[in-house]
C-alpha cells in the first residue's frame, strides 16, 4: 500500500507536534535565580530592599514560583562579600545584584560573566569598575547614587537652614569625595561661603577633624561614601559633641541621628533596578544598558537632632522636606 505525499507529510507533522506538546509538558516555565548581596543584618528593616522585591513583584515574579532570591547579608563586615560573592558563583545565578562598593567589588572578582546589576554611591568610573557611565561595557550595570547638581544644591539647603554660615567644613575620604568638593566651589563663592577641605585617611582622623570643624567652621557638609559609611554611629556622636550642623550625602546618617541630608532617593533606584533584573532575565546585555544616574532626590531633616543641637531650621525649609524625624 503506498501512501500519497500529502498523508506523510500530514502524519511528519503530527507526530513533530506531539513531540513539541510533550517536551514543553515536560518543560516546566523556567525559575531564574538572582543573588543579592547586601551590607544589611537582613531582609528585615530594609526600605531599599522592600522597594526591589516590589519592583519585581510589579514585573510578574513571585518568590519562589518563577524566581528565587539568594540573599547574601554581610552585618556590616564588608570581608564577608568575597565568601559571599563566590558563592552566587557556584550556585550559576542568572544575575547579581549589589548595594555598596565592596560588594560590587567582590562581586566584578568573582565573575566576568554572569550580569551585575550595582547601586553605588560613589562613581564607578573612578572607582574603575566600568569604563563609562553611557555604555559600561563590562558584566556590569546599574545606578550611582552620584549627580552633579546634588553638591551645589547641598550647600544652598544649609545656607537657607542656616543664613549666618560664612565657613563650611567639607569632610570626605576617597575619590568621591573630592570630585564633589570640585564640584562644590563654584556654587560656594556665588554664595559667598569659603570652604575648608578635611579629608581623612581612616577612622582615626575622625576625631580630628571634627576637632578642627568645630573650631572653624559655622557648619558641615560630609560626604559619606566609601569607608565613612561604615562608620556612621561614630561620626553621627561626634557631630553631636562638636554642635555642628552637618549636612549628609546620605539618608541613612540622619536616620540615625544626623541633622539634614540631600541625597538620591534610594528606594526610587531600588525598584528601578528590579527593571534591569528583568531586563537582563530577558536577554538584554548589561554592556548595553547605561549606568543611570538619580533623578529622584529627598530631603530629610531630624527634628530631634535640631533640638539636641539648640538650633531652628526656618520654617520654608522644613516645607521642602521629604521627611522629618520628628
Amino acid at each position: 500500500m503506498r501512501l500519497s505525499r500529502g498523508v506523510i507529510q500530514f502524519g511528519l507533522a503530527a507526530m513533530l507536534g506531539s513531540l513539541c506538546f510533550s517536551a514543553e509538558a515536560q518543560q516546566p516555565n523556567r525559575v531564574h535565580r538572582i543573588g543579592y548581596l547586601s551590607p544589611a543584618a537582613s531582609l528585615n528593616g530594609s526600605p531599599a530592599i522592600e522597594s526591589f522585591r516590589q519592583g519585581l513583584k510589579a514585573l510578574g515574579y513571585v518568590e519562589g514560583e518563577n524566581i528565587v532570591i539568594e540573599w547574601r547579608f554581610a552585618k556590616g563586615d564588608a570581608a564577608k562579600f568575597r565568601g559571599f560573592a563566590a558563592e552566587l558563583v557556584g550556585l550559576k545565578v542568572d544575575c547579581i545584584v549589589t548595594t555598596g562598593i565592596p560588594a560590587i567589588r567582590s562581586a566584578k572578582q568573582a565573575t566576568s560573566t554572569i550580569p551585575i546589576v550595582m547601586n553605588v554611591g560613589d562613581d564607578p568610573v573612578q572607582m574603575g569598575l566600568i569604563t563609562n557611565l553611557s555604555r559600561p561595557e563590562s558584566n556590569i550595570t546599574g545606578f550611582t547614587n552620584i549627580a552633579a547638581e546634588l553638591a551645589g544644591k547641598r550647600l544652598e539647603l544649609l545656607k537657607d537652614a542656616f543664613p549666618k554660615i560664612y565657613r563650611v567644613g567639607h569632610l570626605w575620604g576617597g575619590m568621591t569625595g573630592a570630585a564633589h568638593f570640585r564640584e562644590i566651589e563654584t556654587p560656594a563663592r556665588a554664595l559667598r561661603i569659603q570652604l575648608q577641605r578635611l579629608e581623612v585617611k581612616e577612622p582615626g582622623d575622625l576625631a580630628n577633624a571634627f576637632r578642627i570643624a568645630g573650631k572653624d567652621a559655622d557648619a558641615l557638609i560630609l560626604v559619606g561614601s566609601g569607608w565613612l559609611g561604615s562608620h556612621r554611629a561614630q561620626i553621627v556622636d561626634l557631630a553631636a559633641k562638636t554642635r555642628l550642623p552637618v549636612m549628609y550625602t546620605q539618608r541613612q546618617f540622619v536616620v540615625e541621628g544626623g541633622l539634614m541630608s540631600y541625597a538620591a532617593d534610594l528606594f526610587d533606584q531600588s525598584r528601578r533596578a528590579a527593571l534591569y533584573v528583568d531586563r537582563i532575565l530577558k536577554g538584554a546585555k548589561p554592556a548595553d544598558l547605561p549606568v543611570e544616574q538619580p533623578t529622584k532626590f529627598e530631603l530629610m531633616i531630624n527634628l530631634k537632632t535640631a533640638k539636641q543641637l539648640g538650633v531652628t531650621i526656618p520654617q520654608n525649609v522644613l516645607a521642602r522636606a521629604d521627611r522629618v524625624i520628628k
